[in-house]
């Protein structure tokens, strides 16, 4: 694999540091700045929202620019935002400052998806893919947890500031190790990429995306109240498990990408339905600390064995222009996680129990099965009459040719 799959790993490993470091140390930000623990809890739905605003947004306005350039301008943003936030005076700063970090983050996933596709072998696409967004899974063991022990010795504005040093490493990266040739400029501008935005082969992958890591955030939302309530540990043995998770969710990653390079659709299919058997099984699983520790090593090897197969499947459906599809995907994951968690709490507060969350992910799993499945079946008709045009003009059908790409 290229070298330059090293650059956008760094950029991936700041911006999910970044991104799940806010949950460890709310308390902190808290206490600092005289807000309560909810108010302080806004501050990591600020993030998400730029997120949702920044990728599609960002993604259509870079357009025509090298994407070369718009990662690295990515990075000098998110830079920019973190830098921010570790000044901010008040809240209400730090709410825009956690904003504005949030606002690269879809796009920069987005781009360097397509990036990452183009420097790798037609047969090695996923993985490389999957590479990439190691750097996001590894932030969940090491970023995270070490983000988070740095705030509460030094304070949480020290945080801010050592991610804003991983943002220089990476846009450092960037400049010496993405070559120039992989920054031309694309062929489609801005009226190319919305284009792809009315297909309806793209908007079923971003389906499968929502319901499908909506799945994963309606259970790992309340994953502490599962392993305290139900499986029994203290309270300071969750960062542990937490990384357990990250491990789980590393392993899935890398395996889910080097199985799509095989064939994309059976491993989309087979990591849903291992996600739903997976959520199904939580009460049980949850009912003793050993099987509890392996729920949630299994849980994120299911859910992110699907992540670069999802992505790689959104851009080769709009195969033309696939930066501003593979950037929405990004919001896709973020709509997930808000909607997912809102799904879980309404079956917390509905009194089915501290593992229904689970429950509840297992049918947004199940849904998202349903959504891969329709997407399949208009594969199919679209191959039909692809096939049919051909022999009306007089050439034979290939049968083994497959839609944009996709198996």
């Amino acid at each position: 694999m290229p070298l330059a799959l090293l650059a956008l790993a760094v950029g991936a490993f700041g911006i999910g540091t970044t991104e799940f470091v806010m949950m460890g140390l709310l308390p902190d930000v808290a206490d600092d700045l005289g807000i309560s623990i909810p108010s302080a809890g806004h501050l990591v739905s600020a993030y998400a929202l730029g997120v949702v605003v920044g990728a599609p947004l960002l993604a259509a306005a870079t357009a025509k620019l090298p994407r070369r350039t718009v990662l690295i301008a990515l990075m000098g943003l998110f830079v920019a935002g973190n830098a921010l936030s570790a000044l901010a005076p008040d809240h209400g700063w730090l709410l825009a400052a956690r904003f504005l970090s949030g606002l690269p983050h879809g796009a920069f996933f987005g781009v360097g998806a397509v990036v990452a596709m183009t420097m790798a072998t037609p047969e090695r696409k996923a993985r490389s893919v999957s590479l990439m967004f190691l750097g996001l899974t590894m932030a969940n063991v090491v970023g995270v947890p070490a983000a988070t022990l740095m705030g509460q010795h030094f304070g949480w504005r020290a945080t801010f500031l050592a991610v804003s040093a991983i943002g220089l490493a990476a846009i450092a990266s960037l400049v010496l190790l993405i070559p120039r040739d992989r920054g031309t400029a694309p062929q489609q501008g801005l009226r190319g990429e919305l284009a792809t935005l009315r297909s309806l082969p793209v908007w079923l992958a971003l389906g499968t995306t929502v319901a499908g890591f909506g799945a994963l955030f309606a259970a790992y939302s309340y994953i502490t109240p599962m392993l305290t309530d139900s499986a029994g540990y203290a309270d300071t043995s969750v960062t542990l498990l937490l990384a357990l998770f990250g491990v789980g969710a590393t392993a899935g990653n890398l395996l889910g990408g080097r199985l799509a390079d095989h064939s994309l659709r059976a491993t989309l299919f087979g990591g849903l339905a291992s996600l739903t058997a997976i959520l199904a099984l939580f009460p049980l699983l949850m009912s003793t600390q050993i099987t509890a520790a392996l729920a949630v090593t299994l849980l994120g090897t299911a859910a992110f064995a699907t992540g670069s197969p999802l992505q790689l499947m959104v851009m080769e459906k709009a195969a033309a222009a696939p930066s501003l599809a593979s950037s929405a995907n990004q919001a896709a994951f973020n709509l997930a996680n808000a909607g997912g968690a809102w799904i879980g709490g309404l079956a917390l507060a509905a009194g089915f129990g501290p593992t229904s969350p689970a429950l509840a992910g297992a049918l947004l799993a199940a849904a998202g099965i349903g959504v891969a499945a329709v997407a399949y079946a208009v594969d199919r008709g679209g191959r039909r009459t692809a096939g049919r045009e051909r022999v009306v003009a007089g050439g034979a059908p290939q049968q083994t040719e497959t839609l944009n790409g996709v198996h």
